[in-house]
């Protein structure tokens, strides 16, 4: 292998802090204080590398700080990586109206719509009241 020789390990598919960060919590089981970007980070790393508890902390974290800003982009993530509790907080945060509204004027919000068509669909019925089931037949139609 390269890296005998060379002395060196090259890791090309994460930021040098993340994993950083990810080799900290191996070696310490603890995690310094982390910001929400660099949570998201951690639990993509965390899921990657199958470290359970580590999952939980940021997943936690995350579930704790959501708002307009990020909503869009925790929901991406939990939608793409199975993270149901996330992706559950993030349902609830927009449950409100004026929080999916601040949601959808975001930059994000298009990634969202362009990555996780499911998403959409989940959220719709979610949000359209249950006599509405024609129109949500219509509009899931729309998403397929």
């Amino acid at each position: 292998m390269e890296e005998s020789s060379s002395g060196h390990i090259e890791i090309c598919d994460m930021e040098a802090d993340v994993f950083k960060t990810l080799l900290y919590f191996i070696y310490t089981d603890s995690v310094p204080l982390l910001d929400v970007v660099m949570a998201g980070h951690l639990l993509v790393a965390a899921d990657r590398y199958d470290i359970p508890r580590l999952k939980v902390i940021c997943e936690e974290k995350l579930c704790s700080h959501i708002d307009s800003n990020m909503v869009a982009t925790s929901l991406a993530l939990a939608e793409q990586h199975g993270f149901r509790r996330l992706k559950e907080a993030c349902f609830q945060f927009l449950a409100s109206p004026s929080n999916l509204e601040a949601m959808m004027a975001i930059e994000g919000y298009e990634h969202l719509k362009s990555s996780c068509p499911s998403v959409f669909r989940e959220l719709i019925a979610r949000i359209l009241p249950a006599e509405w089931n024609a129109a949500k037949d219509i509009v899931m139609t729309m998403w397929k």
